[in-house]
C-alpha cells in the first residue's frame, strides 16, 4: 500500500463491509483533509489526489469500545476466578503506587492493542487513587493522542469504599482488617468534585477529539450528594455521565437494601439519567430499567467477556435491543477481561446471547452485534461523526487482509466479521486519513521500547505494592465467601445459566 498520504485520498476497489449486503462489493472512497467525502464505484479523483488500490482488503469503520480502564493496562493478567467484588478488593495491589509516567504507559498498552486489533475510539473510566489529579488525566490523554486514537477519559470517582458500600461486609472483617481498611477510605467527595472540576476547567484535548467526561464509579459507592454533584459538573461542562448499573448480582441486591428501588431507578430519581448517559454491564437491569433508558435517550454498555470473566451473568442483549435502547460494545479493562480486542467482544456478545434460550428469533443477529460495536458505540461516546464509512464522516478505516485464513473463502461479510474475524487479519488502521497502523506495525509507537518499559514498571511496582498484595491476600477469604453468600439471596431478576432454562 502506499505510504503516501496527500490531503485528498481516494482508495479504489475496497470491499465495503456492508450489514445490509452479503457481501461486501467493490467500492471507492474518497478522503479529504481526514473526512470521507464520497462512498460509490467508479468515482473521479479530484486533481491532486493519492490514488490507492484497496482491491485486496475488506475495510470497516474503526470499531469503538463503549467501555473500557486505560489503568488496567499494567494489571492484566493478576487474578483468576475473581468476582468483581475481589476485583475491587485487588485494586490498590494491581494499581497502587503509580507514577505520572505509569499513568501514561498504561494507557499506552491499551491504547496499542485496540489501534492493532481495529479499534480507533474507546470511553476510558480512568482511575486515580485517592482523587484524580490534572498530571495523571492530561498523562492519559497524552498517550492516546500521540498514538492517535480518538477518546473520551472520565475520571472514576467514588466516595466509598466497597467495604462500605456492600452492607455488611465491613462488619464481617475481623478488627484487625477493619483498621486496615479504614486506611483506604476516599476523600470527602467535594474534594473529588473540585479535583475534576479544575481537570475540566483546564482539559486541552478536544481538538484531538479526546474529550472529557464525568464517572461515578458505581451508584452505591457514591453517596447521593456526590451522584448530584456529578451530575451537575457534567451538565456545567455538557459532557458525558458513565457508571457501573447493575454490574453483578450483589450490586443488585444492594441498591434494593439501600435505596429501595434498582440502582437504575433510584439514578434516574437523582437526574443523572439522559442522553448523555451510559450505564456499563446492565447485566441486572430489569424490564422498567430498559423502559427507562429508552425514554431518556440513554446508552448501555454490553461487555460481554468482563460480564463471564467475573461471574456476573448474562446481559439481555434482545429485550433491550427490541425496546430500542441503544447497545454499545466493549471490553472491560485489562484487569478483568485480559485483552481489548473488540473483534472477540462481537463474538461473545452473539454467541452469550444464543445461550440464553432455544429460539433463534431471540437471538442476536450478526448485523445487530456490529451495529453496536460501530454506530451504537459511537452514540454512547457522544460522537456523531464516526462509525460509519459514509460522506460526512470521518475517514477511521480498517483493512482487513481479504486473503488472509479467516476470509477463506469470503461468503457473508458482516457475518465473518463477527464469527470468524479474530483480529489477525488486521493490515492497516487509518484514523482521520491519517495510517497508524500500516502492514500490520503500529506506526506511532514503539512496541519494543513499550515492552521493555512495562517490564520495569512492573518490576518495580510489585515491590512496592508488596504490602498491598499482602493485605488482599488477608482478605480475599472473607470478600470469597461474604459476597457470593449475600448474592445467593432471591433476586425477581434471572441472569446466571444455573438459574434455570428460559430466564
Amino acid at each position: 500500500m502506499a505510504h503516501a498520504e496527500p490531503g485528498v485520498i481516494l482508495l479504489r476497489n475496497a470491499l465495503l463491509a456492508d450489514p445490509g449486503k452479503r457481501r461486501a462489493q467493490a467500492t471507492d472512497i474518497l478522503i479529504e483533509d481526514g473526512l470521507i467525502t464520497a462512498v460509490g464505484s467508479r468515482l473521479d479523483a479530484p486533481a491532486g489526489a493519492g490514488s490507492i488500490d484497496a482491491s485486496r482488503y475488506i475495510v470497516h469503520p474503526g470499531l469503538i469500545n463503549a467501555h473500557t480502564h486505560g489503568h488496567g493496562g499494567l494489571s492484566r493478567g493478576q487474578g483468576d476466578r475473581w468476582t468483581l467484588e475481589l476485583l475491587l478488593a485487588a485494586a490498590p495491589w494491581i494499581g497502587g503506587n503509580r507514577s505520572v509516567q505509569d499513568k501514561k504507559l498504561t494507557t499506552q498498552i491499551i491504547a496499542a492493542e485496540m489501534l492493532l486489533k481495529g479499534c480507533t475510539a474507546a470511553y476510558d473510566l480512568y482511575s486515580e487513587f485517592p482523587l484524580p489529579t490534572r498530571e495523571g488525566l492530561d498523562a492519559v490523554a497524552e498517550a492516546y493522542a500521540e498514538v492517535g486514537m480518538r477518546a473520551v477519559i472520565a475520571p472514576m470517582v467514588a466516595d466509598r469504599t466497597v467495604y462500605e458500600a456492600i452492607p455488611g461486609l465491613y462488619e464481617a472483617l475481623p478488627d484487625p482488617l477493619r483498621a486496615q481498611v479504614d486506611r483506604l477510605r476516599l476523600p470527602a467527595w467535594e474534594r473529588s468534585l473540585d479535583a475534576m472540576r479544575e481537570i475540566i476547567s483546564g482539559w486541552r484535548w478536544n481538538a484531538h477529539d479526546i474529550r472529557a467526561a464525568v464517572a461515578p464509579t458505581i451508584p452505591h459507592h457514591c453517596s447521593d450528594g456526590f451522584l448530584c454533584g456529578c451530575r451537575d459538573l457534567a451538565r456545567d461542562f455538557n459532557l458525558g455521565l458513565h457508571s457501573h448499573v447493575g454490574e453483578s448480582k450483589v450490586q443488585a441486591l444492594t441498591g434494593i437494601r439501600r435505596y429501595g428501588r434498582t440502582l437504575l431507578a433510584h439514578l434516574d430519581s437523582l437526574g443523572l439519567v439522559g442522553p448523555e448517559f451510559t450505564a456499563a454491564h446492565a447485566v441486572w437491569l430489569d424490564d422498567d430499567d430498559l423502559k427507562i433508558m429508552r425514554d431518556r435517550g440513554a446508552s448501555l454498555a454490553h461487555n460481554p467477556g468482563s460480564n463471564m470473566r467475573l461471574g456476573n451473568g448474562m446481559f439481555r442483549f434482545r429485550e433491550a435491543y427490541d425496546l430500542g435502547v441503544n447497545i454499545g460494545l466493549g471490553t472491560d479493562g485489562a484487569s478483568c477481561s485480559d485483552n481489548q480486542n473488540m473483534y472477540e467482544a462481537m463474538r461473545y456478545a452473539a454467541m452469550l446471547s444464543k445461550v440464553q434460550g432455544p429460539d433463534p428469533a431471540r437471538w442476536a443477529s450478526a448485523e445487530e452485534i456490529y451495529r453496536a460495536a460501530t454506530q451504537g458505540s459511537a452514540r454512547a461516546l457522544g460522537f456523531t461523526d464516526i462509525g460509519e464509512i459514509a460522506p460526512g464522516k470521518k475517514a477511521d478505516i480498517v483493512f482487513l487482509d481479504r486473503e488472509a485464513i479467516n476470509w477463506i473463502p469470503h461468503n457473508w461479510t458482516v457475518n465473518q466479521l463477527v464469527h470468524v474475524e479474530d483480529s489477525l487479519s488486521v493490515r492497516h488502521v487509518m484514523i482521520g486519513g491519517r495510517f497508524v497502523v500500516r502492514d500490520g506495525q503500529l506506526l506511532t509507537l514503539d512496541l519494543k521500547r513499550l515492552a521493555r518499559e512495562a517490564e520495569a514498571a512492573r518490576e518495580r511496582l510489585e515491590a512496592l505494592n508488596a504490602d498491598n498484595k499482602r493485605l488482599f491476600d488477608l482478605l480475599e477469604p472473607v470478600v470469597s465467601s461474604f459476597c457470593p453468600a449475600f448474592a445467593a439471596q432471591p433476586y425477581p431478576l434471572r441472569r446466571y445459566l444455573s438459574d434455570g432454562p428460559g430466564q
